[in-house]
């Protein structure tokens, strides 16, 4: 950590961030692209979620907790509350992204995210663990009332022959986004600064609202019948009108799985590098690290093995690849190198699995109920988050925090998954082969 002291000055780093800032400023003001500003936004927007959640886990747990807040307990919180406004708002969120202009949706949003940060701010000032959660809730109400939206703003940008193109780079800024914030606040967690971690807030949050303000396209989307904003009926409906296109819900609940598995292996790589590999909260934001880079280059390398195919096959590949390695890892109890590289792996068939499973929803030709179907895989994807996190808490809470108990709950879930996505997709081909005699 030594040749990181510099930058982890006050100092030092105030004048270069801001540098950073000016820089990034000019350049929208210089270059038009939409496609640049689109995917700069959705990466500073998911860098700050993550910042912001990590910092909590890695800085707050040292600050005066309530007696019955554990530290499991606060990652709970902390994650949960970033996912749950997806449970109630979605619907709504879709609303808004058919009444209302995409680009507006997203610049209004992206200059609500200002005051939240300075929230956040005062929450990390005065340790008060309570407005720290709070911040973390509303920047979850933000990002799920503008979601439709910014991904809306694919099909708007690039058109149907950029969907493709658009959804994998701006996934890849995703995941970029969720390593950087996590590796960030780890890093900054060993060598605390609270005027250097409130500047960060503050500088991202600035620099995605002038990237989502000079975002200017024209929208695509043709009108449609009006869909309720109640979650339930909401999923009813999304899921019987997905049923008429071919495997389209069951990329949506794939999609959303690997959101399940990805959150509990999240959440627990922090108590198994805390409590079994005695990793430094920078090391353990290292192996966290691992996780991102690994699902980001399964994705982009099953992208460049499918080509403009779906391949369905993939999907039990990618599960069982996922059931193996967590096998491995169970009767190993590997170093944390090893370990390392068990996550990296673990990742990277979960890419495997996520793009055939995107590419399934992608390739349905919903036309005007594009929004309505990005809010339904939201809607389902953070019903399964927070289930992740349920179990999560219910393993550790009952096992005392063992972290090898939570990875054999993955295993039995993930062997279960490959079984019943096989299945599923056996009994499609066979109905196919039948359709076509």
């Amino acid at each position: 950590m030594q040749k990181y002291s510099y930058f982890l000055n006050l100092e030092n780093t105030l004048p270069i961030l801001f540098y950073i800032l000016c820089n990034f400023v000019a350049m929208i003001q210089s270059q038009r692209t939409n496609w640049f500003l689109l995917f700069a936004t959705n990466f500073l927007g998911v860098f700050n979620d993550n910042f912001l959640k990590h910092c909590i886990i890695f800085i707050a747990i040292s600050w005066q907790l309530p007696t019955w807040l554990t530290q499991s307990q606060l990652i709970s919180l902390v994650s949960a509350a970033l996912v749950v406004p997806y449970l109630i708002l979605s619907p709504f969120a879709a609303k808004l992204s058919r009444i209302h202009q995409h680009q507006k949706v997203l610049r209004v949003a992206k200059l609500a995210e200002l005051p939240i940060m300075a929230l956040a701010c005062l929450a990390f000032i005065n340790e008060w663990v309570w407005l720290a959660l709070a911040s973390v809730l509303l920047m979850g109400i933000q990002s799920s009332l503008y979601s439709p939206a910014k991904y809306s703003l694919i099909r708007d940008i690039g058109g149907e022959k950029g969907v493709s193109y658009g959804s994998g780079i701006f996934e890849s800024m995703a995941f970029l986004g969720i390593l950087m914030g996590t590796v960030m606040a780890a890093t900054i967690s060993d060598n605390y600064s609270t005027l250097l971690t409130c500047g960060l807030f503050l500088i991202l949050a600035i620099m995605g609202y002038y990237g989502a303000r000079n975002i200017r396209t024209e929208e695509h989307e043709t009108p449609h019948e009006p869909q309720t904003i109640r979650p339930i009926k909401f999923i009813i409906d999304s899921y019987r009108f997905a049923r008429h296109y071919p495997l389209l819900n069951l990329g949506v609940f794939g999609a959303s799985f690997l959101w399940f598995i990805g959150g509990i292996l999240q959440m627990n790589l922090v108590i198994y590098c805390h409590n079994e590999l005695q990793l430094t909260n920078s090391e353990t934001g290292i192996m966290m690290a691992m996780a991102a880079i690994g699902i980001a280059a399964g994705c982009f390398a099953t992208g460049q093995l499918s080509g403009t195919m779906v391949r369905k096959n993939l999907i039990p590949v990618g599960l069982g690849g996922i059931s193996i390695l967590l096998a491995l890892l169970l009767l190993i109890k590997p170093t944390a190198l090893l370990a390392g590289a068990f996550v990296f792996g673990i990742a990277f068939f979960g890419g495997v699995f996520q793009v055939p499973c995107l590419a399934l929803i992608q390739q349905a030709n919903v036309g005007g109920k594009l929004s309505d179907m990005i809010a339904y895989t939201n809607l389902i994807t953070f019903i399964f988050i927070v289930g992740g996190t349920i179990i999560f808490s219910v393993v550790t809470a009952l096992s005392h925090e063992n972290a090898y108990l939570v990875f054999g709950v993955l295993l039995i879930i993930c062997i279960s998954l490959c079984l019943s996505f096989g299945l599923k997709l056996y009994q499609v081909a066979q109905k196919n082969i039948t359709d076509n005699r």
